[in-house]
């Protein structure tokens, strides 16, 4: 395993100056953001730019990976976590068009996972969106497929916000679409698994890791904590809002004994990065770096 983090909340820095703190800390692998270089996207945690895809070469691909490995720095995946189920075509169009810039330049770097949402449009169920993926999707996986690269949905609902509620921008968060996900498109999809999402949806962590394992390429190590006055007065019907806190690890309800336990049974042997979106932690960059810090120290055990 290799222990690392992804680099979004880091807008205002550049990547090399990332890498260099990443190794200082001691670690040593990086899931680089690859939002659009020229904006867009305002959401926490989102929009930032390390690697400018448009119109990558190979010759420039090679120049980052071989900065950042001399840095002693791996490329994890290239990160993009758009909303390809948008309830607006022109959206769709816009970001799933990125995505496969994105996709593009992983091939070309020769890096093998790029990490990204299903998505969902948060007025229908989840048997409607799931109809819509089945005809958005094949196009962006067969282009993956063709680039020599794995996409890797996260399991995030992302619904942490009223204009998310009540369906969430992202349907794969459940057992039951991850079966759908695996049966339609096989080996040529996998997980980036957060452990986090399914502490507040009650999906029990070591079934899911025992059912799943196999298929994680990309894992997210991230906490949560529910609660639990927030939980009374809002209750389940709420969908999490006003009880679900993101965490640094270690200071939520994950249990990271029985996660990297699960992980080690499963087989999974790759990256292990940090996501940080913890309020208590952010403000500045030596805010920032203290949560990945703090994270490090919690996990870097059970990692070897």
């Amino acid at each position: 395993m290799k222990l690392g983090l992804l680099t979004a909340p880091f807008p205002d820095m550049e990547l090399m100056e990332v890498a260099d703190w990443t190794a200082s800390a001691g670690m040593s692998a990086l899931e680089i953001a690859c939002w659009p270089a020229s904006g867009g996207e305002a959401r926490r945690y989102a929009g930032t730019s390390h690697i400018n895809v448009d119109g990558l070469t190979a010759a420039q691909g090679a120049e980052i990976k071989g900065a950042l490995a001399e840095k002693g720095i791996e490329i994890s995946g290239l990160g993009y976590y758009p909303n390809p189920l948008h309830a607006e075509a022109d959206h769709r169009d816009e970001v799933i068009g990125h995505l496969k810039k994105v996709i593009t330049a992983a091939g070309v770097m020769g890096v093998k996972v790029v990490n990204t949402f299903l998505g969902g449009d948060r007025t229908l169920n989840v048997d409607e969106n799931w109809a819509r993926a089945q005809v958005t999707f094949p196009d962006i996986v067969a282009h993956a497929r063709d680039s020599g690269v794995t996409l890797a949905f996260e399991n995030c609902p992302m619904i942490f916000s009223y204009d998310e509620w009540p369906g969430g921008h992202n349907i794969a968060y459940s057992p039951k679409i991850w079966r759908r996900i695996f049966e339609e498109w096989g080996a040529d999809v996998g997980m980036n698994f957060d452990p986090s999402h399914l502490i507040w949806q009650m999906i029990d962590q070591t079934r899911f890791i025992r059912e799943f394992g196999a298929r994680m390429v990309h894992v997210h190590a991230k906490d949560v904590m529910i609660d639990r006055d927030g939980l009374y007065e809002h209750g389940v019907m709420s969908t999490g809002m006003g009880w679900q806190i993101p965490r640094l690890c270690g200071l939520g309800d994950v249990d990271w004994a029985d996660f990297f336990s699960g992980l080690y049974r499963a087989g999974y042997d790759g990256p292990i990065i940090i996501e940080h979106e913890d309020r208590d932690f952010e403000g500045s960059d030596e805010k920032v770096k203290r949560g990945f810090l703090l994270a490090r120290d919690v996990i870097s055990p059970f990692i070897k």
